[in-house]
């Protein structure tokens, strides 16, 4: 395929919401050295980096199609919040949250999240959800969306509704492979694999892995209380 002539994905979308905090303890801290940092005075590079990074394996293209121009205004205002996951001093991964409909509709949205591929499958997916999650809700809103598509990881959707969000709409959006239009390396991603997706599920395993924190060496910057 071509620029002029690229493949086309149908790309199923579906929006989630959760209307009240869920009833359970504040996310666990994984074992070993874990910070999560809001990022302040965010410099595109960075983001890049993490957007790049983080969505290249599920063809995120949304924010590469983006000029710097549009996208550092976007990152520069003050209801973008966006938070770092760091794990032993190495950035491991992100989740962004939108309060920019918050004071108008006590909204927030939970824009983006993800793990670099390096740090899937170690059950800091889970632990950065249920951590963005009680963040959003120290910030008052009313009401957290968020959406995922079949070009997530396949457990993304699953992981979500556990978390304590539902499903409140769908719909099928025809996209052009940015792969074919230069967005993204024309090599073999996790989304060409039906079936056999390498990545994180975030259903199991991080049990056992989160249930014993008393002697980990653990930094937690920026708790929910501190985030705005």
């Amino acid at each position: 395929m071509s620029p002029s002539n690229p493949r086309k994905l149908d790309v199923v979308v579906s929006f989630l919401e959760m209307p009240a905090p869920p009833e359970r303890a504040p996310a666990t801290i994984p074992p070993g050295k874990v910070a999560i940092v809001r990022a302040e005075n965010l410099t595109l590079s960075f983001y890049r980096y993490l957007y790049d990074t983080v969505g290249e394996p599920w063809l995120w293209w949304q924010r590469r199609l983006m000029s710097d121009d549009e996208l550092g205004p976007i990152l520069a205002l003050p209801e973008t919040h966006v938070y770092v996951l760091y794990v032993a001093g190495v950035p491991a991964g992100f989740a962004e949250l939108d309060l920019g409909d918050l004071e108008e509709t006590g909204v927030i949205d939970l824009h983006y999240m993800g793990l670099i591929p390096d740090f899937i499958g170690k059950g800091y997916g889970k632990y950065l959800l249920n951590w963005a999650i009680d963040t959003a809700w120290g910030l008052k809103p009313r009401r957290l969306t968020v959406n995922t598509c079949t070009l997530d990881h396949p457990s993304a959707l699953g992981a979500y509704q556990k978390a304590g969000f539902v499903v409140y709409d769908q719909r099928t959006d025809i996209v052009d492979d940015p792969r074919d239009v230069g967005l993204i390396p024309p090599i073999d991603h996790h989304v060409d694999h039906a079936g056999n997706q390498d990545g994180e599920a975030p259903d199991s395993g991080s049990a056992t892995e989160n249930a014993d924190n008393a002697n980990s060496d653990t930094l937690i910057v920026d708790f929910p209380e501190r985030a705005r």
